[in-house]
């Protein structure tokens, strides 16, 4: 059976666990560095990155996690979860990190603070149909590196009245990372493309 390890320190975790179990496999609740062996996939979920940075520390997971991504463990990235494995993240505080393992910039709420949440139906490269997605206080995606793929976008009307497609859905390597939460919806399509590339 497929193993995915979900960190469970705060945010949405409990949502994926629910979509793996969707998918028939197994998901664990990643709460300590012991809890990594053995893993087939990681899913860093959707919440707050700052505290999960700072949680990740304080449970001596950061050295872990850091060196089981770059040597290649499949990752999804939700929200918070794309700002914390982004090679550059603008308007964080000072003392806040990331991975730096997918080579993009990000802007924390760079689609706006909660009132200017949105949904959605975008067209994702690998999938047979569209599907939903919630963008919520949703990090926005600036730059893309030479070897990023993006394979889905959303065009959005920005505050200052300006619209443009912006990378939704990226992937590099063994890395897939979303700006939005696919974890709250019923369609578990995009974790299975993740960890089934």
């Amino acid at each position: 059976m497929i193993r995915i390890g979900v960190v469970a320190l705060q945010g949405d975790f409990r949502e994926h666990l629910n979509m793996l179990a969707l998918l028939g496999w197994q998901g664990i609740a990643v709460k300590e560095p012991g809890q990594l062996e053995g893993l087939d996939g990681l899913i860093l979920p959707g919440g707050e990155s700052t505290t999960q940075c700072l949680l990740l520390e304080a449970s001596d997971m950061r050295v872990p996690i850091g060196a089981e991504i770059h040597a290649g463990l499949p990752v999804l990235g939700t929200c918070a979860g794309l700002i914390m494995l982004a090679r550059a993240v603008v308007g964080g505080r000072s003392d806040q990190w990331s991975f730096e393992a997918l080579d993009v910039a990000v802007m924390r709420n760079g689609f706006g603070r909660q009132v200017r949440s949105f949904e959605a139906d975008l067209a994702v490269q690998g999938l047979d149909e569209r599907m939903r997605a919630v963008f919520i206080r949703a990090p926005a995606i600036t730059e893309v590196g030479e070897k990023v793929t993006t394979l889905a976008s959303v065009g959005y009307r920005f505050a200052d009245g300006s619209t443009r497609d912006v990378p939704a859905v990226v992937a590099e390597g063994s890395i897939v990372a979303t700006s939005f939460h696919p974890e709250i919806s019923k369609d578990p399509r995009l974790h299975e493309l993740a960890f089934r590339r």
